[in-house]
């Protein structure tokens, strides 16, 4: 045990790959998870949601529950506005009711991709879609006294992610496989973000952070860096622009979203591995026990 023997955290949204690897990090120093999906607490439900918190009473809320696939929040426009905005205030309100601390996961989506620099937390944000505009909108928490976590392109060890995509398409050694080379962004391993989500919650450090793996890529050069660290051949990928994805997305992406984690360099605070070598590991482990076929 550690300094936060006897803590409890709540993680909603408990069945994602983040939740599933935030957990261990949190009881590895000692805190007492509960980790609950749509199923058991639905975090737009207001009166179940202040329910819960005041009968688990925790001392951390870590918010992973949302409505993540952009394209998705371009049609539900009012379920993504609910999920992903009005639902992570209802959480902090519950929080401040029993003195609990917030922390919520936001995203590189927030900017409009009109950079050739990483963003640091303070650049001026300007979401391209509905999804980035409810993720801004909920980062306003902050001024509670909370924290909001910006991150990008996350893959982990459970649950479903673009890195097993890749796997499994690069299983089928007749299978195309194309990914564009025209978004470049921070790809980042749940298993690495999950560590600095427990130090953030437990020190209660309020305002934005960027957490992502070091360095930058193109989704066309995370997917040849997958497939030589699965040992396929990476001249197997081909590369296409944005534009020529077929059927187009709903959701515009914005075309550099690296994030510059500059407020943890402020807190004194270590940066996460390099993405190649974070990805490299976490591409043996799948290949290793097969876990991209769950």
């Amino acid at each position: 045990m550690t300094g936060s023997e006897g803590r409890h955290v709540l993680i909603t949204g408990g069945a994602g790959q983040l939740a599933q690897a935030s957990a261990p990090a949190f009881a590895v120093r000692g805190w007492e998870v509960t980790a609950l999906d749509i199923d058991e607490m639905d975090i737009r439900d207001r009166d179940l949601v202040f329910a819960t918190v005041r009968a688990l009473r925790p001392q951390v809320v870590l918010n992973l529950a949302a409505l993540r696939d952009a394209d998705e929040c371009e049609v539900d426009v009012a379920n993504a506005w609910a999920t992903n905005d009005t639902a992570v205030h209802t959480l902090a309100d519950a929080c401040t009711d029993v003195g609990a601390h917030l922390t919520t996961i936001s995203s590189d989506y927030v900017f409009d991709g009109d950079h050739d620099v990483p963003y640091v937390e303070t650049d001026p944000a300007h979401p391209l879609s509905v999804y980035g505009e409810t993720k801004l909108a909920s980062e306003s928490v902050v001024e509670q006294g909370f924290t909001a976590v910006r991150t990008a392109w996350l893959a982990g060890r459970r649950g479903a992610n673009t890195i097993k995509t890749m796997l499994r398409l690069a299983a089928d050694p007749d299978q195309a496989i194309a990914f564009v080379n025209d978004q470049t962004g921070s790809p980042t391993v749940a298993e690495d973000l999950a560590p600095v989500l427990e130090r953030l919650s437990a020190e209660r450090r309020p305002g934005v952070y960027h957490v992502t793996n070091q360095g930058q890529a193109s989704w066309y050069e995370l997917a040849c860096h997958v497939l030589a660290s699965a040992g396929h051949d990476p001249a197997r990928m081909g590369s296409i622009t944005t534009a020529e994805l077929d059927p187009p997305r709903a959701a515009a992406r914005p075309a550099y979203s690296v994030l510059d984690n500059a407020g943890l360099r402020r807190a004194g605070i270590s940066a996460l591995p390099d993405w190649r070598d974070a990805v490299r590991r976490l591409v043996e482990d799948l290949m290793e026990d097969r876990g991209y076929l769950r």
